[in-house]
């Protein structure tokens, strides 16, 4: 599962059987091509062909797509970001009209809002996938697997997740790069990327006491689960300038993130903590009452910082993508810089409800 245990699920085996993949490709291939999935953007003559490599080799894109379906959970930012509308999204969090997040609003504007799937833990819907009659299949921040790969390229070219990084793991900058080129879009894409990492360094030169400070994500499921540096709540905070615990993918292995043994609660304490929580009062007094936890000076000192799990802003901490960083960003640094500043004194201001 790539973000809260809770809601979400890794994509596990394709079901499809033989006859059902056969019915599929063949309404797949019979389809009216008249619908388009752009809002009018700008064709990128000479960009195609272009191939992009990834976990299961490499997949090439002869012309501009039009009709894009992201299986990738956040894959859908990117592509409005890049001024086109997908004609199919997978929903994650939020349950938005679309699957679009209010930080992506502006680039969806008047469109029609893409028709949403869903993963329930089996695997991309195929046959819906195969009815939007898509030129091109997104999974970029994704879990595909073989079998799931092989099963949709029958319909369209895949971009699947990036060998170099666990499953759900691919850095933003990354993934929007890799949409960019294969939309045809290198350049603009680039420059999106260059833009957010500008508030990035922007919220670093403004609070020096971020690279002198270490900080972890975590939420209270089952325990405690903490989040791994290549999970990307995790580059969040080494992007802002913190350090991770030392010993956290040790204890977390090659996954996003891992439920860590009561005998390691040592690696929450950090100069600060940010608790993904589903409840985020009930949350902090349960914490309270873990006297491993309540004991680490995070805890004694107020440090910590609770994200409503379910709020706008909780949804925007756990997409990471060219679009919901800087939303994210505008409510997050302040409070990190207020769990940072020295003074035990300080109370982090909490957001409530969707802000």
């Amino acid at each position: 599962m790539p973000g809260s245990p809770r809601r979400t699920a890794r994509i596990a085996t394709a079901l499809a059987s033989a006859l059902l993949l056969l019915t599929a490709a063949t309404a797949c291939g019979s389809g009216d091509d008249s619908g388009t999935g752009s809002d009018g953007a700008a064709s990128a003559d000479g960009a195609f062909p272009v191939s992009i490599a990834h976990k299961y080799g490499s997949t090439t894109v002869k012309s501009e797509p039009q009709r894009i379906v992201t299986v990738g959970l956040t894959d859908q930012d990117a592509v409005l970001a890049l001024g086109k509308v997908p004609v199919g999204t997978t929903e994650w969090l939020g349950g938005y009209k679309g699957a679009i997040g209010p930080w992506a609003a502006d680039e969806l504007g008047s469109a029609k809002a893409p028709t949403v799937l869903k993963d329930t833990g089996t695997g991309p819907q195929t046959e819906k996938i195969a009815a939007l009659h898509p030129d091109l299949i997104l999974a970029v921040y994704g879990g595909l697997t073989k079998e799931q790969y092989t099963t949709l390229s029958k319909f369209a070219p895949v971009v699947a997740q990036p060998k170099e990084y666990n499953d759900f793991g691919v850095p933003w900058q990354q993934q929007t790069e890799t949409i960019g080129k294969a939309l045809g879009q290198k350049d603009k894409a680039k420059k999106l990327v260059t833009g957010v990492e500008a508030d990035f360094k922007a919220a670093t030169k403004e609070n020096p006491a971020f690279a002198k400070s270490s900080a972890v994500m975590a939420t209270p499921y089952e325990g405690i689960f903490a989040f791994g540096s290549q999970d990307p709540r995790s580059r969040v905070l080494t992007g802002l300038g913190f350090t991770l615990p030392g010993d956290l993918d040790k204890v977390i292995g090659d996954e996003f993130g891992a439920n860590i043994s009561k005998e390691r609660t040592d690696l929450l304490d950090t100069d600060a903590i940010v608790w993904i929580a589903s409840d985020p009062a009930k949350d902090e007094a349960k914490l309270g009452k873990n006297p491993l936890y309540a004991d680490l000076d995070v805890a004694k000192e107020d440090r910590e910082v609770y994200v409503a799990e379910a709020s706008d802003y909780g949804n925007s901490v756990s997409f990471v993508s060219v679009l919901s960083l800087p939303y994210m960003l505008e409510r997050l640094v302040p409070q990190l810089a207020s769990a940072v500043d020295g003074d035990t004194a300080t109370k982090v201001k909490q957001h409530a409800g969707s802000q």
